[in-house]
Parts: structure tokens; sequence; C-alpha cells
């Protein structure tokens, strides 16, 4: 998946923006000003940092040691940081499929801890 592919993606879900509320180089992916997605896109290797149920969290990081890691800068218990793409010129990330399940979930997560008015709006949406 290339940077532009996980950027189209997270913006591919209902009510999302793009922010940059730390630098100019890392997006902040939000639905109803809440964060599900985080991701310097023109780093290498290309990462992102996804919510995860903590449960989940903790498999993952067992199935797909390396490239599935606690949240760098985040809560780790509720964040993952996930491989998308290995260094340049290295052969390494997650299988594409996997990436838009987690950023799905992510987005989700997020959506189920919105407040009832607001998750209608989304319906509606």
């Amino acid at each position: 998946m290339t940077p532009q592919e996980l950027r189209t993606l997270c913006l591919s879900f209902n009510a999302v923006v793009e922010d940059f509320p730390f630098n100019p180089e890392t997006s902040v992916f939000k639905v109803l000003g809440k964060m599900f997605a985080l991701s310097a896109l023109g780093a290498s290797p290309l990462t992102v940092n996804l919510k995860c149920d903590p449960e989940d969290a903790v498999r993952l990081r067992g199935e797909h040691e390396g490239l599935i890691i606690p949240g760098w800068h985040m809560n780790k218990r509720h964040w993952n940081t996930v491989t998308v793409v290995g260094a340049a010129g290295v052969a390494g990330g997650l299988p594409d499929r996997l990436v838009r399940e987690l950023v799905e979930d992510s987005y989700d997560l997020v959506v189920a801890g919105l407040p009832r008015a607001e998750r209608l709006r989304l319906d509606r949406a």
C-alpha cells in the first residue's frame, strides 16, 4: 500500500477529515474531531498508529511481531503502530487487506465511542 492509498483509505470513511495538529508532515485522520489514525505519510518505513481493542492489540502484536508494535507516543493499551511498507529498498510490511481491516476497525472503535446523537448523525450522512 502506498502512502497515497493509505491516505485515500482513511479519507474514504464517513465524516473523516485530515488534520495536521503536530507538524506539516504528520497526518491525523479524525472522525467528528476524534483521532483514529496518525501517520507521517512521507516516512520510510511507512507506519500508521491505529486504535485497537486491548485484547486484539496484544494478539496482533504476537501474530505480526515487529510489524505491529505498541503505539509510539500513544496509550500502549489502546493503540498499535502498524508497519504498512518496509523501509526504502527493504521488503516488509503487512498485506494490504490486513491494513485495510485494521484501519476500518480503528475507525469503528472511535465511532462506537462517540455520543449516541453523533453516531446517529453519521448513520444519516
